[in-house]
């Protein structure tokens, strides 16, 4: 961890980027210059030095001279995003790094980088006035070359606290009061990196991570647990993996979902597919039960004993049984088919019933599958979400699927009519019934 990174991005909004089926929600990955150096690849297993959030809570990995935003997608140079940081270039790499998220502070929903015996703190892309400052400055007690830091909310440790961690030294800095209290997390590894993600606390070592106790640093549960399987988009896994666990507790978005006439559940994600059947989850990839699709895919929906699946534009039809038979004839157009230009986000089809609702940027569109030709009918604007991951509909209602989370309508008339979404839910836990 010796290497420069001259600079970090925080710039990429929830809002204003463009929706995964056109090119990855969570990736902006622009063409890199002929003379660019090899973009180092988060696959093949590495330490990152650095995992903070930026303020839409997006997560962002450092590496040395690179940074990953979300879950997937390329490596980026980091000298082209912030220039601030060329002055300081002396320092070194990005030591650790957090966002600060606490309403009533003044620098609530900054970035802040710890760079050897100096922190910036950011704002978008702004370099707040007078920074960088000398790290015991701003955090009196706290040594210098950290080796990560995670904020801590009141409600998981009873005060708004800083967790640094500098080899077997961990320090709880009280934000308020700025007090420190050193503490002994004798039952979990020296972190290179630690991240505070969906309610909980993870602790990154090499391409390892395990999920701790941020009051007592206790590890509970079968950890640590390779990186790659559960916070990175990564192909290919090792043979002795658990694909099904791994498709089940994974953080990175689902491409598509949908359950077929017995009421058994199909997510895909890239390469992989879990499906359940009953009670029991079971993985495969793409490849191997639908060869002609490959991989990833943009939309799924069952109907009358067959899957339809939406990829770019065309659409694939299989009938569901052991093996999935591809029909003769598909693909066909999106066009074709349906009557619409793709990319689209979701399809979804509740039981019973023979309208499809496809789901393509912001505007809802109902098919009669019983119609020919199928002409798409507007049913207007869906604006309760700027994107949408994938969408299914059972017995139970409708689950709308975005990110990390899904939001359960008790009826498709539910849905429409919303005036604000529902309870935000966890795909990885309240889905599929993962502990993390």
């Amino acid at each position: 961890m010796k290497l420069l990174l001259q600079t970090l991005c925080i710039c990429l909004a929830l809002g204003l980027v463009t929706p995964h089926h056109g090119g990855e929600h969570l990736q902006a990955d622009d063409p890199a210059p002929p003379d660019a150096p090899v973009a180092i690849d988060r696959c093949d297993g590495m330490e990152m030095d650095a995992v903070a959030l930026d303020m839409d809570g997006i997560p962002y990995f450092f590496k040395d001279g690179w940074f990953f935003k979300g879950f997937h997608g390329k490596a980026q140079m980091a000298k082209d995003s912030y220039l601030e940081l060329k002055d300081h270039q002396h320092l070194g790499h990005v030591d650790a790094a957090f966002r600060l998220h606490q309403p009533d502070h003044p620098e609530h929903d900054h970035m802040f980088v710890f760079l050897d015996d100096k922190v910036f703190v950011y704002e978008n892309h702004t370099l707040e006035p007078g920074y960088p400052k000398d790290i015991k400055e701003v955090f009196p007690g706290i040594p210098d070359h950290l080796d990560a830091a995670v904020e801590c909310t009141e409600e998981d440790c009873k005060a708004d606290l800083i967790i640094f961690f500098k080899g077997d030294d961990i320090y709880h800095f009280n934000v308020k009061d700025k007090t420190v209290d050193e503490k002994e997390f004798s039952s979990m590894p020296n972190c290179t990196s630690a991240f505070h993600w969906l309610g909980h606390y993870y602790c990154f070592h090499g391409h390892q991570f395990s999920k701790f106790d941020p009051m007592t640093g206790e590890v509970h549960g079968k950890y640590p647990k390779d990186a790659r399987s559960y916070f990175m988009r990564c192909p290919k896994f090792a043979d002795d993996a658990d694909h099904a666990e791994r498709e089940r507790c994974s953080h990175v978005h689902l491409d598509a979902a949908t359950s077929d006439d017995a009421g058994n559940v199909y997510a895909f994600r890239s390469h992989h597919f879990l499906y359940m059947e009953g009670e029991k989850m079971h993985s495969d990839t793409i490849e191997s039960a639908f060869k002609e699709l490959h991989s990833e895919v943009d939309a799924v929906f069952s109907y009358e004993g067959h899957m339809h699946m939406i990829k770019d534009n065309e659409v694939f039809v299989y009938k569901i049984g052991e093996p999935h038979t591809h029909l003769e004839g598909y693909p066909k157009s999106l066009k074709e088919e349906f009557g619409l230009d793709g990319p689209v986000d979701a399809a979804f089809i509740c039981q019973d019933h023979h309208i499809a609702h496809v789901i393509k940027g912001q505007t809802l569109y109902e098919v009669d599958m019983k119609a020919t030709p199928r002409v798409p009918i507007k049913d207007g604007p869906f604006t309760l979400f700027k994107y949408v991951d994938a969408a299914m509909c059972g017995p139970d209602g409708v689950k709308i699927i975005v990110g990390n989370h899904f939001y359960h309508f008790e009826s498709l008339m539910v849905m429409m009519t919303a005036k604000h979404v529902p309870e935000q839910k966890r795909v990885s836990t309240e889905l599929f019934g993962c502990d993390h």
